[in-house]
């Protein structure tokens, strides 16, 4: 009986579960679908679920349009140039914050979580006038640094986090046996930050991948400095917007977030499970 009412209990919170990653993936299947879905199916009346036919003609069409492989590079290049920095620069400040004792360690936290809640869009405006000022419009670095600043603080504050998880007898223990500090941290502690380096990692990529009004507002002249977002708006024509052509370029932009995600999510219960054996 009390089995039966504990079932009973959770039926609520599975339904609710079930409603919610119902609406949550909606979306995503009916992008998929419209991408394969002819025009005529697209265009019609009486939606369909299911394509009646398929075809991969909107995918030919988004991949043969002007820049296609041209912005990819370019969201590869500022996508991988930015978390790569945010990385480099947090993994010094949060060992700093850790580990060290120094004056100002709290207020320059207070300042991360500020910067952290700041809302980015209301920024927009006054980044366009410093990189007008500076000569640094229409740049992919001016993208990078960016997207660079609106990833460090959440990556300073996880990497702060799991550094001061870790015991710092560890590496006290390593440089008692002739390690010096660097080297006891480089390999002690950064294998067992593995974890935290892929969340942010997938943060600062998922973050910078699908950012649009920055890459909108300071990239205007030159064409080819532009990335995927703003190329996804291009799917128009005299006659409206090429429905099915932009649900095919949507599921290819989203494409490599996916597969991102799905390989950083095994590293990361790996490196839990790693963490937890070597603690």
């Amino acid at each position: 009986m009390s089995t039966l009412r504990l079932r009973l209990r959770r039926v609520p919170l599975h339904a609710a579960a079930t409603v919610t990653i119902a609406l949550c993936l909606f979306p995503v299947y009916w992008m998929v679908t419209t991408a394969f879905k002819p025009n005529r199916d697209i265009q019609s009346d009486t939606p369909r679920f299911l394509p009646h036919t398929w075809t991969l003609e909107h995918f030919r069409t988004a991949v043969d349009a002007d820049g296609f492989a041209l912005f990819w590079r370019n969201s590869i290049l500022v996508t991988a140039s930015a978390v790569l920095l945010a990385l480099i620069v947090a993994l010094g400040a949060s060992f700093a914050v850790a580990r060290m004792r120094w004056r100002g360690r709290r207020q320059f936290m207070l300042l991360v979580f500020v910067a952290q809640m700041a809302p980015w869009e209301a920024l927009i405006i006054p980044v366009y006038i410093i990189s007008r000022d500076t000569g640094m419009l229409d740049r992919l670095p001016t993208l990078t640094l960016v997207y660079f600043m609106m990833t460090l603080p959440f990556t300073i504050v996880v990497l702060r986090g799991f550094i001061a998880a870790i015991p710092p007898e560890l590496e006290e223990a390593a440089q008692v046996d002739g390690c010096t500090r660097m080297r006891a941290f480089r390999h002690i502690t950064f294998p067992l930050l593995a974890p935290g380096l892929m969340a942010t990692s997938l943060f600062g990529y998922v973050t910078a991948w699908n950012e649009f009004a920055y890459a909108n507002f300071l990239i205007i002249k030159h064409q080819d400095s532009r990335t995927l977002p703003v190329w996804l708006s291009s799917f128009q024509n005299v006659f409206g917007t090429d429905w099915g052509a932009t649900m095919a370029a949507s599921t290819l932009f989203a494409l490599p977030a996916l597969v991102v995600f799905l390989l950083l999510q095994r590293h990361v219960t790996s490196g839990f499970a790693a963490g937890a054996v070597k603690g």
